[in-house]
């Protein structure tokens, strides 16, 4: 292959690349997806179907095969590069399920049909945003999370011992004393439901109740959202610091390009008066 066919199979891609990336194409997916989400939700409702099943399948139909075109697009358009986006990855995946037919074997792929709809999330930035500052706050999720358990398995095991022996429906055993106090921690019927009745026969079983819940609702739940919160403004100053850097390379760029012109001007002036200088003295 010549340098010239290889230079021009590069330009194609990159023209191919443009196309997908351009606001309006944006907007048109984020239409059909909206739209796709709401054919699929009706496709749930007998009484549409059978008003208009056969045009909201062929809705549906139609809508995959753009979404199949576009990913299309953007894989001929980025090549093997594709793969590297976390993002286009998702969107193939996403969009390859509901190519999977489905037969017997493969029924329950139907209704992994609505995951479409999360295409949304990759499309518009401001969702991707949030669920990359999800995923950066993994970590520290996972910290607490782990320390949570340990809490809950050090007052199940006290909670097994102190009132197993009343309650052995909710704290017989370490895993039905757990299962308790997850729901003490979500505050569902945690008083008069629960602690009430065991205080009935343990009067100060208040004693262990209320600082669980301090601990464990008011205190561990809100340092889960203290490091989503702090991840989402780390992703947003991120953000806003790539936007700056890229607006001061463009006005580095610019301030560059003025300068050789200003150069440019200050070489014609010279040569213009030079040339002058020349002609002059033979008048």
């Amino acid at each position: 292959m010549t340098t010239t066919e290889t230079g021009g199979r590069a330009a194609w891609r990159v023209r191919l690349g443009e196309f997908v990336a351009r606001a309006w194409f944006q907007r048109l997916i984020i239409a059909l997806i909206t739209v796709n989400a709401v054919t699929l939700g009706l496709e749930t409702s007998p009484t549409a179907m059978a008003f208009a099943g056969p045009v909201l399948i062929a809705v549906d139909r139609v809508i995959l095969a753009v979404f199949v075109l576009e990913v299309g697009m953007r894989l001929l358009a980025h090549g093997w590069r594709f793969f590297r986006d976390p993002w286009s990855i998702f969107d193939f995946l996403v969009v390859g399920v509901a190519l999977v037919p489905a037969t017997e074997g493969f029924s329950v792929l139907r209704a992994l049909r609505i995951l479409r709809v999360l295409r949304l999330i990759s499309v518009v930035p401001s969702m991707r945003i949030v669920v990359q500052a999800l995923l950066a706050a993994v970590p520290g999720l996972g910290s607490i999370a782990a320390l949570l358990v340990l809490i809950f398995y050090v007052a199940g095991v006290m909670a097994t011992k102190l009132f197993g022996a009343g309650f052995p429906d909710w704290f017989g055993s370490v895993p039905a004393s757990v299962y308790s106090l997850f729901q003490i921690m979500t505050l569902e019927s945690w008083s008069m439901g629960i602690v009430r009745p065991v205080m009935e026969v343990y009067p100060y079983a208040w004693a262990f109740f209320v600082p669980f819940i301090l601990i464990a609702t008011f205190t561990m739940l809100n340092l889960f959202i203290a490091v989503v919160v702090s991840a989402m403004q780390s992703e947003h100053e991120a953000e806003l610091k790539e936007a700056s850097a890229a607006i001061e390379e463009a006005a580095h760029a610019d301030a560059e390009a003025m300068q050789r012109q200003l150069g440019e001007l200050r070489q014609e002036v010279r040569d213009l008066r030079d040339l002058l200088a020349e002609r002059l003295p033979a008048k």
